[in-house]
């Protein structure tokens, strides 16, 4: 099927852009995404209903098929979803749920102790953020309910916790993949100074976002402060209204006993839920540098942990660990006797609760193989090329990899895309400015990805919290832009003079500065609730 080109054309952004527009307009985000499909589809199409048509179902039945075959890493993500909605919900049938949350508000006595754990949680599980956005999730959710946190303020801790530590981490799933694109990099452009993971290293204290952004869930979760929209949905959690501000019952968040309708077991215990939990943990990490050891014994490799996580096999590991993990969680309800048809129907209950999620998920991915097809990541990399100082190019490069990576909804397409022309732009003006390019496109595509609508993990995020989707989205991106701010000025002084140290200061005087004002607007809008 011949697709018409538009990698050189501003039409390539419209479907995403519409795409974007009606989902924060109307909050119904299948609708969005299916008017950005479609309107990509009759764009590559010369507007040819039968060729669009034709397109439209190659699109869809790539989502499943792949090659000739399953498309395992599509699949994997479901299941992995199927999987972790059943453990979460035989959690709730076992007691154990109930029995940790009791047993945190013995040991953790107010909301910044609650909002505190799922930070920490999110910093510590960093093998991947789908797995952090979700596993987190299931363990800080009950603790948040009981103090009546909004589950958007758990899903921006998500969020801003999953993709900023993985990106900083080279023993995760990013991690690797940015290690394998950065020594094709250093190859093409003969830099010997520097290994793959050495520059990986080095390029770590200057990704300002993912910082920054770590930076500031902790600030906020320990000041307590509440800008913008999030504020409409910490006095509606604070009142008893539910946990998400929101007139209509399908776009408002409820507790998870009443949302799945499960009946809470008296005798569970906190290992109830625990030790499953670490148990998906363990077999997960374990899967996953055992998918690698085999990718590299059948390369002829010698076996390397880093290595491994460069090749693992991220879906299947999942699913393995998620088993594990299901298996662990099944045992309690054995223990307890309880009827065969009351687990039968919880896992029915469970699997059912991630079906919203999963038909998101699928529309995003579909929207995001015709945003490839309309080339436009392409399309806005070429607005870097020209006659631009050497200096400004790190912000720049931020900024327009920002921009690609929310239009896209995927910050390792943008990565994919834009790392090598960063490497090529530090080729032909500075080569001793090539690494805080890549540290720019690799912060913008992390901040770029966090605010948009349409990314994965972002969906995971709102996923993982139970809460509306566009209400994460809202919520979160005042705090998010204000990181970017910090991350553009850092940049900027780091394009000007060349010094790590230097831009890290002008960056941390900025984030104080931003701190402060938040300080000030959380007073002036600051309306004291007593919760009993």
């Amino acid at each position: 099927m011949n697709l018409v080109d538009y990698s050189h054309s501003l039409v390539s952004i419209i479907p995403p852009v519409v795409a974007l527009v009606l989902a924060i307009l109307s909050r119904r985000v299948l609708l969005s995404l299916g008017a950005g499909i479609l309107l990509g589809a009759l764009y590559l199409n010369d507007f040819s209903f039968n060729h669009s048509a034709s397109y439209l179902g190659g699109t869809i039945k790539g989502l499943f098929i792949s090659d000739g075959g399953v498309n395992t890493w599509n699949m994997s993500i479901v299941l992995f979803l199927i999987i972790l909605g059943m453990m979460t919900a035989l959690l709730t049938l076992s007691g154990g749920t109930r029995a940790f949350a009791e047993w945190a508000q013995t040991k953790i006595k107010s909301k910044r102790g609650a909002k505190l754990l799922a930070a920490f949680l999110g910093v510590f599980i960093f093998v991947d953020d789908y797995f952090n956005s979700l596993a987190v999730g299931s363990i800080s959710r009950p603790v948040t309910d009981r103090f009546y946190i909004s589950r958007s303020k758990l899903a921006y801790i998500l969020d801003s916790t999953a993709a900023p530590m993985c990106v900083l981490m080279p023993a995760s799933s990013w991690g690797a993949y940015i290690i394998t694109l950065i020594g094709g990099i250093l190859v093409t452009h003969g830099v010997t100074e520097y290994t793959p993971l050495s520059a990986f290293l080095t390029l770590a204290p200057m990704n300002f976002y993912a910082i920054f952004a770590l930076a500031m869930v902790f600030v906020v979760s320990w000041f307590q402060w509440d800008i913008g929209p999030m504020k409409k949905h910490e006095m509606a959690a604070m009142h008893g209204r539910g946990f998400d501000e929101g007139g209509d019952v399908d776009e408002q968040a409820k507790d998870l006993t009443e949302e799945l309708e499960i009946t809470e077991s008296e005798k569970g215990k906190v290992g109830d839920l625990v030790w499953p939990i670490i148990i998906l943990i363990a077999a997960t990490f374990f899967f996953m540098i055992f998918t690698g050891y085999q990718a590299l014994a059948a390369d002829g490799k010698a076996f390397a942990i880093l290595g491994a996580f460069e090749n693992t096999d991220v879906g299947k590991s999942l699913c393995l660990g998620g088993l594990f993990g299901l298996v662990a969680a099944i045992i309690p309800v054995f223990r307890q006797r309880i009827v065969f048809k009351e687990i039968a129907r919880t896992l029915w209950i469970g699997a059912k609760s991630m079906f919203g999620a999963i038909l998101i998920l699928l529309f995003a991915w579909a929207i995001g193989s015709v945003i490839g097809d309309m080339n436009t990541g392409r399309y806005l990399s070429t607005l870097v090329q020209g006659n631009i100082s050497p200096m400004l190019l790190p912000m720049i490069l931020f900024i327009l990899s920002g921009a690609m990576a929310f239009s896209t909804g995927t910050s390792w397409g943008t990565f994919g895309i834009m790392l090598p022309i960063a490497g090529d732009l530090a080729g032909a003006t500075d080569i001793a400015l090539m690494l805080p390019m890549l540290a720019g496109v690799l912060a913008g595509s992390v901040f770029g990805d966090h605010c948009s609508p349409i990314s994965d993990t972002t969906i995971l995020s709102s996923t993982g919290a139970r809460c509306h989707h566009i209400d994460h989205v809202a919520t979160q991106l005042p705090y998010a832009m204000s990181v970017a701010f910090v991350s553009m000025i850092g940049y900027l002084v780091l394009g000007m003079t060349d010094s790590l140290p230097v831009a890290f200061i002008a960056a941390i005087t900025t984030f104080i500065m931003v701190c402060v004002f938040f300080a000030w607007l959380s007073r002036r809008t600051y309306q004291p609730i007593v919760k009993s």
